[in-house]
């Protein structure tokens, strides 16, 4: 009986030894997995407000057409052909869309660039008055699209000799045409 005393050590010493291998091989296998990402829950109200933006307005309304009608598994191919999602996210989609029912609502226009102030004139509650004048020649712009910061750049422009740029601007900035413009110019470029 002790001959065969070691041999079954030795098999019960190997058997613990695989299955703690084995333990730790599925322990770290779940460390290594991506958790899912959290899904909303399917009959909440934020889930149906990013559904219905995801629609253009007829698949929204020919999607609560269907709702409405009882017509859940239609409605889910709908979902499904407008979005691209998979049937379960379609499916609860659809269910959050019945839940909490969403107004039609055209997606926001993505926001203009931001213009230069130089590119749209703004209007002040104030008119402002320029004027230049060269011997017995006096000119005169009234605005209220010019301030003292607009009227600096532009005498700036005309001082540095780009009499057109400064011209264009304060066309810009008034209701002139660009011959008075330049008339108004050629008395600040001296």
């Amino acid at each position: 009986m002790d001959s065969l005393l070691i041999p079954v050590l030795i098999l019960v010493l190997v058997a613990a030894a695989v299955l703690l291998a084995v333990r730790a091989w599925s322990r770290r296998g779940e460390r290594t997995r991506p958790a899912p990402a959290p899904q909303p829950d399917p009959n909440s109200a934020e889930l149906a407000r990013t559904a219905a933006a995801r629609l253009t307005e007829e698949q929204h309304r020919q999607l609560y057409a269907l709702i409405a009608q009882g017509q859940a598994m239609a409605a889910i191919k709908v979902y499904l052909e407008a979005t691209g999602e998979g049937l379960r996210a379609s499916r609860d989609a659809v269910a959050a869309l019945a839940a909490h029912p969403q107004p039609f609502r055209a997606p926001e226009p993505a926001p203009a660039a931001v213009p230069d102030d130089d590119d749209v004139p703004q209007r002040f509650s104030y008119r402002y008055r320029a004027i230049a004048s060269k011997g017995d020649v006096t000119r005169e712009v009234s605005s209220n699209m010019l301030n003292d910061e607009i009227y600096g750049r532009i005498r700036t422009l005309a001082k540095s000799g780009d009499t057109e740029a400064a011209a264009t601007a304060l066309t810009r900035h008034s209701e002139i045409s660009m011959k008075q413009a330049r008339e108004f110019i050629a008395l600040l470029g001296d």
